[in-house]
């Protein structure tokens, strides 16, 4: 484990990114980049695709000054090493390991408060039915633990990604992680800075390789590599039902939208709502200003 302030790549300046990152070498050999900063009870934030810990740079500021602010960059993404499919195997379970096993060398096992995102909210409710002794508190923002819910077909433009064009799209124009910070914030436009920051770490076609896999391991069918721990997850829920949830929605979300929020609902009846019909899939970008207290409130209670 090396502590070092990390390469920021161009587009992003210490002023947004006021961090001293850390690097874990995993056990595949990549080296994942994590924050760890505060002390005290531990507040776990798992990014989704195609962002990185950026997105949690002022949620981190936030809470660091009363618990340990622990977020890692996935695997390919953000300031983490991004190699080829000859040195990692960029699927879901890899992505599970490796967070148990950052936890893990980090002696984090208890009283964690998770926050999850995206694709990171597949990540992180897979861990915590895996290991739900460990999880006290839940914060959900934008993001699914389950199959597609019913009435939500699958988005044009992700189906688009898993062909052989959406391939060169996003691997050669970088299409999914601009397009993304473009659309993602729908009560005001992301700026051209932030738009920079957020696609900046994926700046040649070797450095998109997990924008594009993450996409092609959303599993539609039985015979897809994920399917088996996606099913298997949704029926574990049940075991996280007593723990505390927080859950925050940006309603104009074009892939995580009223369907996902409902489908929380339904599984999840006692849990805190706040939803915002002006916002969209980036909530910490639209609405930081209101959800970023809500959150510390709730972390801190």
């Amino acid at each position: 484990m090396v502590t070092m302030i990390p390469y920021l790549p161009e587009g992003v300046t210490p002023e947004l990114y006021p961090f001293a990152g850390k690097y874990l070498t995993l056990k595949s050999g990549a080296k994942m980049h994590y924050l760890d900063e505060g002390a005290g009870a531990p507040v776990v934030m798992l990014h989704g695709n195609p962002s990185w810990s950026f997105y949690y740079r002022n949620l981190a500021q936030a809470l660091r000054g009363a618990v340990r602010v622990i977020v890692p960059d996935h695997i390919g993404c953000g300031l983490s090493e991004k190699p080829g499919d000859d040195g990692y195997n960029y699927t879901l379970k890899s992505r599970i390991d490796d967070i148990e096993y950052l936890l893990d060398s980090l002696g984090v096992k208890e009283n964690v408060t998770l926050v999850v995102h995206d694709w990171g909210g597949m990540i992180g409710l897979a861990y915590a039915v895996r290991r739900p002794e460990r999880i006290k508190k839940l914060v959900i923002l934008n993001t699914g633990a389950f199959f597609l819910p019913d009435g939500k077909t699958f988005p044009a433009a992700l189906r688009l990604c898993r062909t052989p064009l959406g391939a060169v799209l996003v691997r050669g124009f970088n299409a999914f992680a601009r397009g993304a910070a473009w659309v993602g914030c729908k009560r005001r436009r992301m700026s051209r800075q932030l738009r920079r920051a957020y696609a900046a770490p994926y700046n040649s076609w070797g450095n998109r390789i997990a924008t594009l896999r993450f996409v092609e391991d959303i599993p539609l069918a039985p015979g897809d590599k994920a399917w088996p721990l996606v099913y298997g997850t949704q029926e574990k829920l049940t075991s996280l039902s007593t723990v505390p949830m927080l859950i925050c929605w940006g309603l104009k979300d074009f892939v995580f939208d009223g369907h996902f929020l409902a489908e929380w609902r339904r599984r999840f009846p006692h849990a805190e709502v706040h939803s915002f019909p002006d916002c969209g899939h980036y909530i910490l970008e639209d609405a930081g200003d209101e959800v970023i207290p809500i959150i510390k409130r709730f972390t801190d209670a």
